[in-house]
């Protein structure tokens, strides 16, 4: 299963690693990822969609049917 958001299309990030020594290693930095189920008065449905926080503070601040109408939009959900 793909650690991406399906609404933001956040995807894990690529950096390193610091060590004390300042050595160097490749890590990942992963999105905070939740699934969650949230309903949609338009079609009389429930959905169910991993979404990183940030997208839920967003789905709070305007309405889900606005945030997935934008991703339609941007390309990251067919809707």
């Amino acid at each position: 299963m793909a650690r991406v958001c399906d609404l933001t299309g956040k995807r894990p990030q690529v950096g390193n690693k610091v060590s004390h020594a300042n050595n160097k290693t490749k890590r990942k930095f992963y999105p905070n990822l939740q699934k969650k189920r949230f309903y949609i008065p338009e079609e009389d449905a429930w959905v169910t969609l991993k979404v990183s926080t940030s997208a839920l503070r967003t789905i709070n601040k305007n309405g889900i049917s606005a945030v997935l109408k934008k991703a339609a939009e941007q390309g990251y959900i067919l809707y």
